[in-house]
């Protein structure tokens, strides 16, 4: 049974910062990638972060140079740290624990997400 929980969503104002974590429970990190996504309301699902198997990280244009994720292993757990956040950065954020590569060290999404954590910024 594979489990993913979220914490850290909430309301902030704007230029504010907020932590996201994802523990995973069920899988484990050996093989995988992991990633930060992010849906608002009448907005396609889009990829916000991610870390791969090799600790590089990528992000969306749109947060770069605001948001960092990292990863600790040994406790299963996913991090976005979200700074100088903006309202259009409001939105329900979901981690995804990535599919298992044999090759490669990317990140490729799985069908393994978490609850959802919604993280709302005033104006």
């Amino acid at each position: 049974q594979v489990q993913l929980v979220e914490s850290g969503g909430g309301l902030v104002q704007a230029g504010g910062s907020l932590r996201l974590s994802c523990v995973a429970s069920g899988i484990n990190f050996s093989g995988r990638g992991m990633g930060w996504h992010r849906q608002a309301p009448g907005k396609q699902r889009e990829l916000v972060a991610a870390i791969g198997i090799g600790g590089g990280t990528n992000y969306a244009d749109s947060v770069k140079g605001r948001f960092t994720i990292s990863g600790d292993s040994a406790k299963n757990t996913v991090y976005l740290q979200m700074n100088s956040l903006r309202f259009e950065d409001t939105a329900v954020y979901y981690c995804n624990a990535g599919r298992r590569l044999i090759g490669g060290t990317g990140y490729s999404p799985s069908d393994y997400w978490g609850q959802g954590t919604q993280v709302t910024v005033s104006s």
